[in-house]
């Protein structure tokens, strides 16, 4: 969603952009293509470097890295404000197309799936957790409606053997789960392990509240999401930090209401969706929602983690991501 991200972010000189997932570059490429502004970019995977030195070389002095997750940023850009902050949130294309890494079933490969390549596996958990875990973590993260079918299968084959490769865990849920339409029945599995080895939606929210405390005002916040879970989380965080609470109704006298102001600005409240030519042409993007905010110079809010699912989180089993 390259044009619209364009469109809400419009780069002008001199102004410092905090790309929170550099995957590729792409949209970094675009910013400093379209104005003479700096661009501070953030990712958690190493494997990133070899392209920063690209960009690097061609748009000396005005491309910085930090190798960390943009949940982060907040700390690592300790009294930095910056113009706009861009998330593009869930794997990226790059992560998918290498087999190595395990995020897909389309490859064989080790069951890794870890952007930051530390911390505990997909294949940990699939083979130290308990049922009625891989059970919670597939229906919410997954939206799996078989989820307890999938995770009986995963404790009955591991008793014979570690289920240690995505060829291996994408048959056993063939099996559990049966094929039926296009869609294979090891993705919803994939999808839920994914999130929750890397804590993907703590991560989603902790990195909208770091956003929120280094934005300037005027700043924009501009998260592009390609899950409901993920976009939800998003919706809801803005909506809570930009609408004045209630001052009563017809049928009661009117609450004495401190003035409020929100933390941002929601100019435009739908999400916005990718255009038609860009599906047929990247069928990844059809999941894809873009909204984005515009930061006002009120104080930030406190945290309120209510607006995470209840699901099993890799701090429960004192694993670090």
């Amino acid at each position: 969603m390259l044009s619209e991200v364009m469109a809400a972010l419009s780069p002008k000189d001199d102004e410092i952009y905090v790309d929170g997932t550099f995957g590729n570059g792409g949209y970094t490429e675009s910013f400093l293509k379209a104005a003479n502004c700096q661009v501070i970019a953030l990712d958690q995977d190493p494997n990133v470097t070899g392209r920063i030195d690209e960009l690097s070389e061609v748009y000396d002095g005005r491309l910085s890295f930090v190798q960390t997750p943009f949940s982060k940023m907040a700390k690592v850009l300790t009294g930095q404000k910056v113009d706009a902050v861009i998330l593009d949130i869930g794997v990226s294309s790059m992560q998918l197309d290498q087999a190595e890494r395990g995020f897909s079933f389309m490859r064989a490969g080790p069951l890794d799936m870890r952007m930051r390549q530390s911390g505990p596996t997909a294949a940990d958990a699939v083979n130290n957790m308990p049922e009625k875990d891989l059970v919670r973590i597939f229906k919410v993260y997954g939206e799996e409606r078989r989820a307890r079918r999938a995770a009986q299968f995963i404790v009955r084959a591991r008793k014979e053997g570690a289920i240690s490769t995505t060829d291996s865990l994408a048959d056993l849920m063939e099996r559990a789960l049966g094929r039926t339409g296009k869609i294979h029945p090891a993705t919803r599995i994939f999808q839920a392990l994914r999130i929750f080895i890397n804590d993907e939606l703590g991560e989603l929210y902790e990195g909208l509240c770091a956003a929120e405390q280094i934005l300037k005002p005027q700043g924009r916040l501009i998260v592009v999401s390609f899950h409901s879970l993920e976009d939800r989380i998003v919706k809801k965080f803005l909506r809570r930090r930009s609408e004045k609470p209630s001052t009563g109704s017809r049928y009661a006298p009117e609450l004495e209401q401190k003035a409020f102001v929100g933390s941002f600005d929601m100019s435009k409240r739908s999400a916005i969706l990718p255009l038609a030519q860009e599906t047929s042409e990247n069928p990844r993007s059809r999941s894809a929602r873009l909204r984005w905010a515009i930061r006002t110079d009120a104080a930030a809010f406190d945290k309120d983690e209510s607006l995470l699912p209840s699901v099993p989180r890799l701090e429960d089993y004192g694993w670090a991501a």
